[in-house]
């Protein structure tokens, strides 16, 4: 009888453990509750940004792959913003303020931009020290990618052609 039990019950296991991992790989994370106050004082939410794809973009001043990869960044909101795409800069709290704003208004960056000074929103965002590390939700407010070191363009492009299709 402890055969047959064993031999009924590991068919129910292999189909819950399925279950289990096909729900995982679906399942994606939300948008952390986060208020984002720019360089400007303006305050925006991430739960505003629904609606919308959000590329929210961890970066320093001192960063080469950030600052490499700011004018793609730039262009690709330009060719975007339009249909619904939106980038906040998130600068680290290590950056100095001052360096932060001169680079702000010597590259007219755009789109938002904000100085996590206290380092609450890097740790809202699973603990981010590496920069840069983007993170991409779609209008549902789900991450759908996560990315640390800088962007693939070509793949952020498809990815936005895709999302913001639908």
């Amino acid at each position: 009888m402890n055969t047959l039990l064993k031999k009924s019950l590991l068919p129910l296991i292999v189909i819950a453990l399925l279950g289990l991992i096909g729900w995982q790989l679906n399942h994606k994370s939300s948008a952390p509750e986060v208020t984002f106050t720019t360089l400007h004082g303006k305050q925006i939410s991430m739960h505003a940004l629904q609606n919308k794809v959000v590329l929210v973009n961890f970066w320093a001043t001192d960063c080469p792959g950030c600052i490499q990869e700011m004018p793609d960044l730039i262009n690709t909101y330009h060719a975007y913003q339009a249909k619904g795409f939106e980038v906040i800069a998130v600068a680290m709290s290590y950056d100095l303020a001052e360096q932060v704003h001169n680079y702000n208004t010597t590259q007219k960056l755009p789109f938002l931009v904000t100085h996590d000074i206290s380092g609450e929103i890097s740790q809202k965002f699973g603990g981010v020290n590496l920069t840069p590390t983007a993170f991409i939700f779609n209008k549902k407010g789900e991450m759908i990618q996560r990315t640390m070191g800088t962007l693939d363009f070509a793949k952020l492009h498809q990815l936005l052609d895709q999302e913001l299709s639908s």
